[in-house]
């Protein structure tokens, strides 16, 4: 007499199912799965006098990066392992601009570079280093 019923095999077999997948998302690192690769962000700042710009980064599905400053804009590279993150800036297109964007814009790079950890809360990335860089990730 078998005592295994169709609906009990089933049963079985999604709750296996369920075991693995578990098991198997509990070996990937917790955050790269959370790092917004292939998507766009823009900094939480305020508009500077005489510009309509906010910063942004594009970062491709590989880490690289397309960056828009307050005037220079350029390319990079991020590197992520669980929640340590390096940035490495590329060469800069130097644009004319006041010195005080241009100063902005270096500071901001200078920001980046020295980011340490990230974290992510819903559609908001901060990257941590001496200076937190919070990025909102555009979702339209």
């Amino acid at each position: 007499m078998d005592f295994v019923t169709p609906r009990l095999k089933f049963a079985a077999a999604v709750s296996l199912a369920a075991l693995v997948a578990g098991l198997l998302a509990g070996n990937a690192p917790v955050n790269a799965q959370e790092f917004p690769f292939g998507l766009e962000m823009t900094l939480e700042a305020a508009r500077m006098p005489g510009s309509k710009r906010i910063p942004s980064l594009e970062i491709g599905d590989h880490g690289e990066v397309v960056i828009e400053l307050w005037c220079k804009g350029g390319k990079g590279q991020f590197s992520v392992a669980g929640n340590t993150i390096v940035f490495v800036p590329g060469a800069m297109e130097n644009r004319s601009c006041p010195p005080e964007r241009a100063q902005a814009d270096d500071e901001l790079l200078a920001a980046l570079s020295d980011a340490a950890t990230w974290r992510r809360q819903g559609d908001f990335v901060t990257l941590v280093g001496p200076k937190q860089l919070r990025f909102r990730i555009n979702t339209n």
